[in-house]
């Protein structure tokens, strides 16, 4: 096996006392790589964002990046070995929680920066103006599609400052218990976008003889405008005919109002940023999140707030909150959800061990502990404001936490319903998340795909694994991204059409 030696170098030492090390780029076998001064062969050719082994790790011996445990090696690895599924397995996810012994109080700029944001009469601030048509129950999900598309292409060229018409539609709201857990989420969930900011108005649309009735619904609803809310129930208007008709109808008298919106500078604090991450790789613990992160920090000294998620994919990196958090009680509330998964995982027949995708670990993601640690990185380093239940409002300024399911769109759904009016997802193998009525911006992990799916990405963070962009860089760049978009520039997924289908809050309990 003959050796090569590289001048520049094509692995990352992430922290001091790491066994391993990320590949830039592919590595053959046979090359020799410098890694903090000591030089090692690589024994097996290393994918892009794998791992290789810096130093002999003997079997039952901890894996360590970023400075913390992501496994421990289930055979004998030799320095110079590909490390990943084939070597390594889970450890136990238990950590000291030190609660706020790195809690830091932010100070918020006394002159914050601003955005073009649209203030709407109850003081909430959007980054979009839509009109929403929504439906109660799945029943109604056609009529209230039929009424959206009615509201497409030239259809609004008379409306230049409404964004478009959105069918909010969903698989649930009948066949399920009348109270509880899953009634309770859906509800709370359609509350949350009945009520966003950047709906000018809605339509709330049933069948009328589903479980999740109208009016118990509404009843909880905060006043809107006149004019800008209105329901139609299927059943009494005569039929699905009658209800799209009578619907557009409505919608007509909704875009004249909804017309009226404008622009007007508004302070960062009221931005908040549902923070998301799919389709990981190895990267994406070294370039996007921490970018993302760094971003995150700006925004908090500016007032604004960003929402943390997916609570399975915190877990192993729990530590690394509840040392952030303002109080015992937040951490509590962390720990509390943390354990209702546990549990959960288990009543399935599951476990929260194994959840990084086939997608993840071809990436070069070996354990959820790996994936944590990454995934964690996107929140920065700022205090831990407030622990939500799904699709919760989110009243706390600063990082919050909100427990969801580590999918995509279950996840952002609960966000935006908490009142997310930009999210921020961090991708390595390219998701093409569209969030309606919520912009999308796709942080790109690595430069090859980004310029593979440059019609999707939003930001290269390529440039800090290639060493021609720090992180803080990065940080400060997406800041003014968010800005940006929050000001009304599209994002790609805008740009490309898609969010009309992402809806899809969390389902719990039975189908009955």
């Amino acid at each position: 096996m003959t050796t090569e030696v590289l001048l520049a170098p094509p692995v990352i030492l992430l922290g001091d006392d790491d066994n391993v090390a990320v590949a830039r780029h592919a590595v053959d076998a046979g090359v020799a790589l410098d890694i903090a001064g000591e030089t090692i062969i690589t024994r097996q050719a290393i994918p892009p964002g794998h791992k290789v082994a810096r130093v002999n790790i003997p079997a039952g011996s901890v894996v360590l990046k970023y400075g913390q445990t992501i496994g421990i090696a289930s055979a004998d690895i030799a320095a110079g070995d590909h490390v990943h599924v084939h070597n390594v397995g889970m450890s136990g996810s238990e950590h000291d929680l030190a609660v706020g012994k790195t809690f830091r109080a932010t100070t918020v700029d006394a002159a914050p920066a601003t955005f073009q944001g649209i203030v709407r009469q109850n003081g909430q601030v959007g980054t979009r103006n839509y009109l929403g048509v929504i439906s109660s129950v799945n029943c109604s999900a056609t009529v209230c599609r039929h009424i959206a598309d009615a509201f497409k292409g030239e259809a609004l060229a008379s409306f230049p400052n409404v964004d478009g018409v959105v069918a909010i539609t969903h698989g649930s709201g009948c066949g399920m218990g009348g109270n509880g857990e899953g009634l309770e989420l859906l509800q709370r969930t359609l509350r949350g976008y009945a009520e966003h900011a950047n709906f000018a108005g809605v339509l709330i649309i049933g069948l009328g003889c589903e479980v999740n009735q109208i009016a118990p619904l509404i009843d909880t609803l905060n006043r809107r405008e006149p004019g800008l809310f209105a329901t139609l129930t299927i059943q009494e208007e005569g039929g699905t005919r009658e209800t799209i008709e009578q619907g557009k109808v409505l919608l007509r008298d909704m875009l004249v109002l909804a017309n009226q919106a404008t622009r007007q500078p508004v302070p960062l604090k009221h931005l908040v940023v549902g923070l998301q991450c799919g389709g990981s790789d190895g990267y994406s613990g070294i370039s996007a999140n921490p970018a993302l992160g760094a971003a995150v920090d700006l925004l908090v000294k500016q007032g604004g707030t960003a929402i943390l998620s997916e609570t399975p994919e915190i877990y192993g990196a729990e530590h690394l909150l509840t040392s952030r958090a303002a109080s015992t009680e937040i951490a509590d509330k962390l720990m509390k959800r943390l354990h209702w998964w546990e549990d959960y995982a288990a009543l399935h027949g599951g476990d929260l061990d194994n959840n990084p995708s086939p997608g993840n670990k071809a990436g070069g993601i070996t354990t959820i502990l790996e994936k944590s640690l990454g995934a964690v990185a996107k929140a920065g380093s700022s205090g831990l404001m407030e622990v939500l239940e799904y699709a919760e409002p989110v009243t706390a300024q600063g990082l919050v936490f909100m427990d969801t399911p580590g999918y995509d769109p279950v996840s952002a759904t609960g966000q935006v319903a908490g009142g997310a009016n930009l999210i921020c997802f961090t991708t390595g193998r390219g998701s093409t998340y569209g969030c309606k009525p919520t912009p999308s911006l796709k942080l790109a992990t690595n430069t090859p795909m980004f310029k593979r799916m440059s019609l999707d990405m939003d930001f290269d963070c390529g440039g800090i694994v290639e060493g021609r962009q720090t992180i803080a860089e990065a940080g400060a760049a997406i800041l003014q991204l968010m800005i940006d978009t929050a000001s009304g520039a599209p994002s790609k997924s805008e740009q490309n059409g898609l969010g009309d289908n992402e809806f899809l809050p969390w389902q719990l309990g039975a189908v009955m």
